[in-house]
């Protein structure tokens, strides 16, 4: 009975293993898309601005930037102020979405060492749990149920083997008169 037991608690972690792995991709795959909307946004927040530039500084945005920067008119200065975040803001993300595209680890690597902060904590307060049925998603699944399988097997299997080897302790210790 123990062992049938034991079977059934090795099926479950592995089972648990899969359905977790298989999240990593979706929570990939929704990451990429709020990015591309994010910058998306950008895009189109600087889109007038970037008219103008095109208009009066051959197409430089900076020199617009610095133009509202430089002005006299304490409005036109902090949209200036506001104009730099924005286009930096811009530029943050085209860069993450370039890197994000790069090769196949490379959107697994962003996400753990350098996302965007804010897009990371909104995608994750927002995740809708999903299976997808992606190879990438399959091999993720397989992989950390195997893994988280024998990871808790290892860790009980070693506690079981203290704890007999414990008591075989305790049972020869010799008895002091």
């Amino acid at each position: 009975m123990l062992k049938l037991l034991r079977d059934y608690l090795r099926l479950v972690l592995f089972c648990a293993g899969v359905l977790a792995g298989i999240q990593v991709p979706g929570f990939v795959d929704q990451y990429h898309k709020s990015l591309q909307a994010h910058l998306a946004e950008a895009q189109q927040q600087l889109a007038g601005f970037q008219r103008d530039a095109d208009r009066y500084f051959n197409g430089d945005l900076q020199q617009l930037i610095a133009h509202y920067a430089n002005s006299n008119d304490p409005v036109f200065s902090a949209g200036g102020v506001n104009l730099q975040q924005l286009a930096v803001r811009h530029e943050q993300l085209a860069h993450a979405l370039a890197r994000f595209n790069g090769h196949v680890w490379q959107p697994y690597q962003q996400i753990v060492l350098d996302p965007i902060a804010d897009i990371r904590q909104e995608v994750w307060q927002h995740y809708s749990y999903q299976l997808l049925l992606k190879p990438e998603a399959i091999i993720f699944g397989l992989l950390s149920g195997l893994l988280i399988a024998l990871l808790i097997e290892s860790l009980l299997s070693a506690c079981f083997w203290c704890i007999i080897n414990g008591i075989g302790r305790l049972r020869r210790r010799p008895t002091s008169v």
